[in-house]
């Protein structure tokens, strides 16, 4: 339901391919609409039933954090990043179109993101403005850019496991922070006990995501990551599995879930969704 309600949104809000610059925007669409789980989306509506916000509310930080991680993708599987040929099984956007098309395409989804969120009809006031604060620092130098920087510096090299959670916290686990806290924004009634609860959540959930990403870019195959296998370990990326192993990887990813699952007893039955989808992200793929 809410995959379809996040999709339906990003087809009102993307500009038709039929406009010009054609090109452009069909590479946008491309972009959004090639078969992603949406997971950080129903991070926010699932956020959104722990907490009772209104699903109407949630649709523009839902849509905006999906402009923003798909810009992310394009830009990581560039040839100057991570120069990957593959994106969820299909071509990835520099490849179906060509190289200056993808980083232009994935430019203008950024700024997409934060016009959905200067707009939100309903809020309560200057709310805003806050998200936009929150998901400007995710996307930023001391989140999801600053995290991949680290991660291309880091390449061949030997890294602490606090030193490669810091990676990941920032490189995968500031966007799904946003996705969650973004909710607590926009409850009228939310404690500061519940907000520090959702935000250790998102933290564990967000570092647990990316060492699962990493298991299966080893242990996986290309028709369930959709991308080639072993891509980490060709650009001698410093990993939790490269440095520290598989069981190593596996039982972290576990203590991860069940220190996240245990920050949820609060919410009682209304956190089950937002459980179930750590369960997903820890659990996916094998």
């Amino acid at each position: 339901m809410y995959t379809k309600r996040v999709d339906a949104n990003l087809e009102v809000i993307l500009p038709p391919a039929s406009s010009k610059p054609e090109r452009l925007h069909d590479a946008m669409r491309y972009a959004i609409f090639n078969g992603g789980k949406r997971i950080r989306p129903l991070l926010v509506y699932a956020t959104g039933e722990s907490l009772n916000v209104n699903p109407e509310l949630l649709d523009a930080p839902a849509v905006a954090i999906e402009l923003i991680h798909a810009f992310s993708l394009v830009h990581d599987d560039l040839p100057a990043m991570d120069n990957d040929e593959l994106r969820r099984g299909k071509p990835s956007v520099h490849k179906q179109y060509d190289e200056a098309t993808a980083i232009l395409a994935a430019d203008a989804l950024q700024p997409l993101a934060f016009s959905v969120l200067a707009n939100i009809k309903k809020a309560p006031p200057g709310v805003e403005l806050k998200l936009i604060q929150l998901l400007s620092r995710a996307c930023g130098s001391i989140g999801m850019t600053g995290g991949q920087s680290i991660d291309l510096a880091a390449e061949g090299m030997t890294l602490t496991p606090n030193e490669v959670e810091h990676m990941y916290s920032l490189k995968t686990g500031a966007l799904i922070h946003a996705a969650i806290l973004s909710v607590s924004l926009l409850s009228e009634s939310i404690s500061v006990e519940d907000t520090l609860a959702l935000d250790r959540f998102s933290h564990n959930v967000g570092i647990a995501f990316q060492i699962k990403d990493d298991i299966l870019d080893v242990v996986g195959n290309t028709k369930t990551i959709g991308k080639p296998v072993r891509s980490d370990e060709f650009l001698r990326k410093a990993t939790y599995p490269a440095l520290f192993g598989i069981d190593a990887s596996q039982a972290r990813c576990k203590e991860l879930l069940k220190q996240a699952l245990n920050e949820l007893t609060r919410f009682g039955d209304t956190g089950a969704p937002l459980a179930w989808l750590a369960r997903f992200i820890v659990e996916r793929g094998l």
